[in-house]
C-alpha cells in the first residue's frame, strides 16, 4: 500500500452489506446489491488515476460463523494504491442496516483512530447511502475536509412506496427506522460539497423530495461497468457449469431465452414479469424464461420478504403450467453473471429489468456491454441509458401486455435485434467504462480539494502534560454540582489521579460564567473549557483560545440570517444577552405553540441553512454551526491530545450531552431529572444510567468502569 501522502487521498464509505474485493455476494439479501458491487468498482477505477495515490473503502468489521471469515479482515488490499478498512461498530454479527443506527457513533470514532495512525486526513470523504452519510458527515465536520454524498436509494421515497401500500407510521418506524434514515439524508444533503446522481430522474423525482434539494451542487455521473469482464460473447458460455444448471429446467433449451437477474425483493416486480410471459402463448412459443433471483438453500429459511417474492413465483409457473420453458436456479457466483448476460446474447435472447423503479440501472449498462438487447422500466436510470445506448425498449412496468409486446418486438425481428445489440456494445464503452465513470468523477471533485483548508493545528500553543492517558469531561450544572459532600470528595479522586487524567468541562455557559462557578465550588482548574455548548475551547493554564476551532466552526455559519428567521416564530423567545454568542443562539422554547425541533430543522432546511440545533432540558434550544457541538469539540480535543476516546468518561444528564456519549466514550448519565430526554440512550451499551446523582453519580462511573484501571466496559454488560 502506498504509504505517501502527496497525492489525493480519498475515503469512500459504505457501511452496511457484506463488501469484499472479489466474488461479491450480490442477491445474498437485501442489503448486498448493486451499491456494493458499485464502490468497489468505483475504488478501483480511483486508484487507478495517476494523481490518486490512496483510497480507502471503509466498512463495518464482521465476526460472523453465519458469513465467509473475510469480513472479519481488518485490511484487504486491492491495488498497490486501494484497500478495503474494516472498523468495528457495534456487536461482531453482521446486521441488516437498519438495526446498525446506534453504533455508527463508533465508527466514527474507530475510523478517528485509524486516521490518526495513518497520519492522514483525507482530501474527500464520499460517503454511499444513508448510514454511511450519518458518518461521512461526522467525519468531515471534525477534519473540515470537502464532503461528497451518494444517497443510492432515498428514505423519503421508501416511505412514500411503503405508505401507499398500506403500511402504517409505526411499522415503518419499527422496522425501518424510516426518520433517522430521512434525518441524516437531509444532513448529508445539507452539508454535501458534491451530490453525485446516477441519473435525471434521480435528481428530478428523488432528491428534489427533501428540504435540503440543492441542484446547483448535484452531478450526474453514470455508474461505470467492468468491460474486461462484461463483453461480447465467445465459444465457451455453453460449456459453463451455470448453463448445465439452466439447462435441466428446459424442455427446448436451444431456443432463445429472457434473462431476468435481480434479488427476490418485491421492487424488482418479477411477478409482474412472470405474469405477463404466462398470459402470452406467443412469448412462451419463441422463448424461454430464466430467472436467477439471488441464492437460496431452502425457501423457509428465507427472510420474509423474500420468501414470499419466491414463494409467489412457485405459485405462477404452477397456475400457468410453465414446467419446462422457465429455470429458476438457486445458486450462481458472482463470476456467473457476465456469463449469464453472454448465454442471453449468444442465444439471441433479451434482457428484461422490470423493476418498479431503477435509480441506477448497472444491469442495463452490463447487458449493453454483452452485446444483449433489453427491455427496462421507464421508471429511473434506464431512461438515460437507452437514450445513450439505443440497446433496447423501455416499458411501464406494471403492463403486463406493454411487456410481452416489447418482448416480442425486440425476440421476433432479427434486424432490430442486431441493431440494438451493435449500438449497446458501442455506446457503452463511451459512456460507461469505469475509466470514464473516474475521469468525470475527478474533474468534478478536483475544485473541492484544491480550494480545501482543513482545520488548522499549529496554534494556540497547548502545554499538554504527556502522560495523560485519559479524560474525564462532565457537564457542569446538573452533572457535577448539587451535592456538595460527594463534589468534594470526586475532586478529592480528581486530583489523586491528575498525573494521568485530564479533567474538562463542557457547558453550555459563557466562559466567564462557568469561570464564576468555579471559583464559587473551588474547583480544580480544568485542562480544558469547551463552552458555549461546544462553540468555544480553551486550555489551562493560561485559558488559550483554540481560534483553529473558530475558524474551523465557521463554516456555512449565518448568524444575522438564522436570527431573521428564527426570532419571528412562535413560541420561541430569545434568552439574555449573557447566554447568546457569536456562534450559539439560545431560545426559550414554548412548546404549546413554538414548531417542534424537527420542524425548526425542516423550516431552516428549506431556507438554505443548516446548523446543529440542541433541545435540552425540556425547554432550552441552542442553534449552533453544523460543525460545532460538544462531541465534536471533545474529539478535537481528545484527537490534538491523543487520548483514546475509548479512555474518555463523559458526565452528563441532559439530551445536550448526547453527542458525548454516542460511539466509543464511557458515558454516565448522573441525573434523573431530565430521563425522559436521555431515554435512547440506554440502548448504547457504552452509557451508564447511575443510581446517584451528580458528582456522587461520577464517583460510582468511575468504580462502574473502573476508570482508573481496567478503563472499560464491564464484560457482564458488554457481552
Amino acid at each position: 500500500m502506498d504509504s505517501e501522502n502527496n497525492g489525493l487521498y480519498i475515503l469512500l464509505i459504505s457501511v452496511h452489506g457484506l463488501i469484499r474485493g472479489d466474488n461479491l455476494e450480490l442477491g445474498r439479501d437485501a442489503d448486498t446489491g448493486g451499491q456494493s458491487k458499485y464502490v468497489v468498482e468505483l475504488a478501483r477505477a480511483l486508484g487507478d488515476a495517476p494523481q490518486v495515490t490512496r483510497v480507502d473503502l471503509l466498512t463495518r468489521l464482521i465476526r460472523d460463523p453465519h458469513v465467509d471469515a473475510c469480513y472479519a479482515q481488518a485490511v484487504e488490499p486491492l491495488s498497490d494504491t486501494v484497500q478495503i478498512i474494516r472498523q468495528e461498530a457495534g456487536p461482531d454479527e453482521y446486521l441488516r442496516k437498519e438495526l446498525l443506527w446506534d453504533h455508527l457513533d463508533a465508527l466514527v470514532d474507530n475510523t478517528l483512530h485509524y486516521l490518526h495512525h495513518i497520519d492522514q486526513v483525507p482530501d474527500i470523504i464520499h460517503a454511499h447511502y444513508s448510514d454511511a452519510g450519518y458518518v461521512g458527515t461526522k467525519l468531515a465536520n471534525v477534519f473540515g475536509c470537502p464532503f461528497v454524498f451518494t444517497g443510492h436509494s432515498l428514505g423519503r421515497v421508501k416511505r412514500s412506496r411503503l405508505l401507499a401500500k398500506g403500511n402504517k407510521v409505526s411499522e415503518m418506524e419499527r422496522h425501518y427506522h424510516i426518520s433517522r434514515r430521512i434525518e441524516s439524508e437531509e444532513e448529508a444533503l445539507a452539508l454535501a460539497d458534491l451530490v453525485i446522481a446516477s441519473s435525471n430522474n434521480e435528481v428530478e423525482q428523488q432528491y428534489k423530495l427533501y428540504d435540503y434539494y440543492q441542484p446547483e451542487v448535484m452531478r450526474i455521473i453514470p455508474p461505470g461497468t467492468d468491460l474486461q469482464r462484461f463483453h461480447s460473447p465467445t465459444a465457451n458460455e455453453w460449456q459453463s457449469p451455470i448453463w448445465q444448471t439452466i439447462k435441466r429446467f428446459l424442455d427446448q433449451p436451444e431456443k432463445p431465452f429472457i434473462l431476468a437477474l435481480s434479488r427476490p425483493d418485491e421492487r424488482k416486480n418479477l411477478t409482474t414479469l412472470l405474469k405477463s410471459y404466462g398470459e402470452s402463448p406467443e412469448l412462451q412459443a419463441v422463448a424461454n424464461l430464466v430467472i436467477v433471483a439471488g441464492n437460496r438453500d431452502d425457501i423457509t429459511d428465507m427472510e420474509d420478504g423474500p420468501q414470499k417474492v419466491m414463494t409467489q413465483l412457485l405459485l405462477q409457473i404452477d397456475h400457468y403450467d410453465l414446467y419446462g420453458r422457465v429455470a429458476y436456479p438457486k445458486h450462481h457466483d458472482t463470476d456467473d453473471v457476465p456469463l449469464l448476460y453472454r448465454l442471453a446474447a449468444s442465444s439471441r435472447g433479451v434482457f428484461i429489468n422490470p423493476a418498479l423503479t431503477e435509480p441506477f440501472g448497472l444491469t442495463i449498462i452490463e447487458a449493453a456491454a454483452s452485446g444483449v438487447p433489453v427491455v427496462a422500466t421507464e421508471d429511473g436510470g434506464p431512461q438515460d441509458i437507452i437514450e445513450r445506448c439505443g440497446n433496447g425498449l423501455l416499458v411501464d412496468p406494471l403492463d403486463c401486455r406493454a411487456i410481452h409486446q416489447a418482448l416480442l418486438t425486440v425476440l421476433s425481428n432479427p434486424a432490430q435485434w442486431q441493431q440494438f445489440s451493435s449500438s449497446g456494445l458501442e455506446k457503452v464503452a463511451k459512456h460507461y467504462s469505469w475509466q470514464s465513470h473516474a475521469d468525470s468523477y475527478l474533474k468534478q471533485i478536483e475544485p473541492l480539494y484544491q480550494r480545501k483548508t482543513h482545520m488548522h493545528r499549529s496554534h494556540p500553543k497547548i502545554e499538554k502534560q504527556l502522560y495523560y492517558d485519559r479524560a474525564i469531561i462532565t457537564e457542569l450544572d446538573e452533572a457535577l454540582l448539587g451535592d456538595t459532600a460527594a463534589l468534594k470528595q470526586f475532586i478529592e479522586v480528581l486530583q489523586d489521579n491528575r498525573k494521568k487524567t485530564a479533567f474538562a468541562i463542557a457547558s453550555g455557559r459563557s466562559l466567564k460564567s462557568v469561570l464564576a462557578i468555579i471559583k464559587v465550588y473551588k474547583l480544580p482548574m480544568p485542562d480544558v473549557l469547551i463552552t458555549a455548548m461546544g462553540s468555544e475551547i480553551y486550555y489551562a493554564p493560561r485559558l488559550s483560545y483554540d481560534v483553529a476551532w473558530q475558524h474551523h466552526i465557521d463554516h456555512r455559519w449565518n448568524l444575522k440570517t438564522l436570527h431573521r428567521l428564527l426570532d419571528p416564530l412562535p413560541g420561541l423567545t430569545l434568552q439574555p444577552s449573557t447566554e447568546q454568542h457569536p456562534y450559539k443562539i439560545s431560545y426559550n422554547l414554548d412548546h404549546d405553540s413554538a414548531p417542534s425541533l424537527d420542524g425548526i430543522i425542516r423550516y431552516l432546511h428549506q431556507n438554505d441553512e443548516t446548523v446543529n440545533a440542541f433541545l435540552y432540558q425540556n425547554q432550552l434550544l441552542d442553534i449552533l454551526p453544523i460543525r460545532a457541538s460538544k462531541g465534536l469539540a471533545l474529539r478535537y480535543f481528545c484527537e490534538r491530545w491523543e487520548i483514546g476516546l475509548d479512555r474518555v468518561l463523559v458526565g452528563g444528564s441532559t439530551a445536550a450531552e448526547a453527542d458525548m456519549m454516542r460511539g466509543n466514550t464511557l458515558g454516565a448519565i448522573v441525573s434523573k431529572q431530565y430521563e425522559d430526554e436521555v431515554h435512547a440512550l440506554s440502548n448504547i451499551k457504552g452509557v451508564y444510567f447511575t443510581q446517584q446523582s451528580y458528582a456522587a453519580g461520577l464517583l460510582e462511573a468511575i468504580e462502574h468502569y473502573d476508570f482508573f484501571n481496567r478503563c472499560r466496559i464491564p464484560i457482564d454488560e458488554a457481552s
